[in-house]
């Protein structure tokens, strides 16, 4: 569903992706792994348009790289950025309602969001800027779903949360995947991706170090210590 190969990005004159090599297939959970500065937020920001980059990049056979950002969205890929960007002053329903993609039936309804994450039903006439860091990720996460993505790329959603919400988290992912969604989940904790994964990829220095299942990972240890472990 999404491939990416030989992707080369750049921040100015800075080369942080250095022929990165990825795909995702239909319904599959796929985590990118490694340490901060790697490279694994670039690569969903080169899919999303967002950097600068060349190579190739492929969603449902298309051809994706040199589109914008909203171009690339309206063709069914959804991006869950690190930075939780809510709109501070508009309510919690207000939030999903400016995600929802117009002109066309969705798999998903408000009362969806809200059976996924019962507070934000709580919160739904409460401006999004006083929300907690989880509530937030909540509702980012939600918003980008009324859209109605194929393939959604999630940055670190558990970054900085409570035990008790990152299970939400992880149950919210598995939901994704029961329903036919791909994602494509940049994760530190190894723990969540080895769960909920069938697929994972290591990062270091900008470019993939190993691809295997989360079990050929477990048993390779070399690569843990060497590009995960701290």
């Amino acid at each position: 569903m999404l491939e990416m190969h030989d992707v080369h990005a750049y921040y100015g004159k800075s080369h942080v992706l250095h022929g990165l090599n990825l795909h995702v297939g239909q319904g599959e959970i796929v985590s990118l792994l490694g340490r901060n500065g790697v490279g694994r937020s670039t690569a969903v920001k080169a899919a999303m348009g967002q950097v600068q980059a060349s190579g190739s990049i492929r969603f449902k056979g298309e051809q994706i790289l040199g589109l914008k950002a909203f171009q690339i969205a309206h063709k069914g890929l959804g991006y869950v950025p690190e930075s939780r960007d809510v709109y501070p002053t508009l309510t919690v329903e207000q939030n999903l309602i400016l995600g929802e993609k117009k002109g066309r039936a969705s798999r998903w309804s408000m009362d969806d969001m809200y059976g996924l994450f019962p507070r934000l039903k709580e919160r739904r006439h409460t401006p999004a800027g006083v929300l907690s860091g989880g509530e937030q990720q909540m509702l980012t996460l939600c918003r980008t779903l009324m859209g109605d993505p194929d393939l959604i790329m999630i940055d670190e959603p558990t970054e900085g949360l409570a035990p008790k919400i990152v299970e939400q988290v992880g149950a919210y992912l598995s939901e994704l995947r029961r329903r036919g969604i791909s994602v494509l989940l940049v994760e530190q904790k190894l723990a969540i991706a080895m769960q909920i994964s069938q697929r994972v990829y290591v990062m270091g220095h900008g470019a993939i170090v190993f691809e295997g299942t989360p079990s050929d990972l477990q048993h390779n240890s070399q690569i843990r210590k060497e590009w995960l472990e701290v």
